[in-house]
């Protein structure tokens, strides 16, 4: 998508990638992972974002769920939310620049509109 008119370089959010080696428990190298993450320390409030969130469960509220839980008798199930920054819908119209490394150099100045959360953007925890 070409930079919108009334969208200047200075909205457009940068990323980066980031690699990590995953290790078994020998410490020998079983995978190599990247995630492309972008900048947010870059975004400005009002600009990018209205409110931002960090969702935090404190244990005084995991054992007070879990007393109430025990005193009715509910049945209560866990759930991994490690994806959940992969797969939560964005709202707002962000646009981050092409990822180092898949440049398109027929279309420099083409950028991406995130239609899903990346890593390190302020919205991600909404």
């Amino acid at each position: 998508m070409r930079i919108p008119r009334d969208l200047s370089v200075e909205n457009i959010i940068a990323c980066k990638w980031v690699f990590r080696n995953k290790l078994d428990e020998y410490g020998v190298i079983t995978r190599n992972k990247a995630r492309l993450v972008a900048k947010g320390y870059n975004q400005e409030e009002d600009i990018y974002y209205v409110e931002t969130f960090a969702p935090v469960a404190r244990l005084e509220v995991i054992r007070l769920l879990l007393a109430f839980a025990c005193m009715r008798g509910f049945k209560l199930f866990q759930m991994n939310v490690k994806s959940v920054f992969l797969n939560g819908i964005i709202n707002d119209e962000l646009y981050v620049e092409q990822p180092p490394g898949f440049k398109d150099h027929q279309h420099p100045n083409h950028v991406y509109k995130l239609e899903k959360a990346l890593y390190g953007l302020k919205q991600a925890p909404r």
